[in-house]
């Protein structure tokens, strides 16, 4: 597979088959990410892969803590505190595809709330994978992180593994850092999850549209 193909096939899958990931695809798909640049080389990312046991105890605590709708508060703001068009526009069409696939109507509000629960679950993919950066980085190695994010995700499609990225899981900070065992002053940039997909799933059906270049591009010559 090139890359552009990649690039193209590239999609957030929401539902897995109950397949464990073999440990040594999972270290030669974080193997190949260790290639991406970082300013300085200072390659800020430091991941932690959770799976069995260790997953399900920390998605119970995470999900528990999420119906009980305790405050929550991520390391940093992921979305903005407004929003406008095209953005919001853009985000009401993307949740609006993924209820559809489900067949799920905005008046039934407890399946809605089941569906977004699964977030914390890491969609019950077999591997949850945690990202975070030191405290003493700055904004920069988001950037950083972001291209290594991009990374892991075009490697595992060569191993028939597939993905989704998840802000959600930033949500809960202090369960995670203390459950893993990382410093409290540390930054949780996200989640993904990682497996196989479930082909036969409704909610891996649909396929968010991409604008055209030409709306978010200037040419100068």
């Amino acid at each position: 597979m090139n890359t552009e193909d990649a690039l193209r096939q590239r999609r957030s899958v929401r539902a897995f088959l109950n397949k464990n990931v073999e440990p040594e695809k999972i270290k030669a798909i974080l193997a190949a990410a260790s290639h991406t640049p970082s300013g300085a080389n200072m390659q800020p990312w430091q991941v932690a892969v959770v799976t069995g046991s260790s997953k399900q105890k920390l998605q119970s605590k995470i999900e528990d803590s999420f119906r009980s709708e305790e405050s929550r508060k991520g390391d940093f703001q992921y979305y903005p505190l407004t929003w406008k068009h095209p953005y919001k526009r853009r985000r009401v069409n993307c949740g609006r595809q993924m209820y559809n696939a489900l067949d799920i109507q905005r008046k039934e509000k407890q399946r809605r709330f089941e569906q977004w629960t699964a977030n914390y679950r890491s969609f019950d993919a077999p591997v949850m994978l945690l990202f975070f950066l030191d405290s003493t980085m700055q904004t920069g190695a988001f950037l950083d992180c972001g291209m290594f994010l991009q990374s892991i995700m075009l490697s595992a499609m060569e191993y028939g593994l597939s993905t989704c990225t998840q802000a959600s899981l930033s949500e809960f900070p202090e369960i995670i850092k203390e459950n893993l065992g990382y410093p409290q002053d540390s930054t949780l940039v996200c989640g993904m999850a990682l497996g196989y997909e479930d082909t036969s799933a409704a909610i891996n059906s649909y396929r968010t549209p991409r604008e055209e270049v030409e709306s978010f591009t200037r040419f100068y010559a």
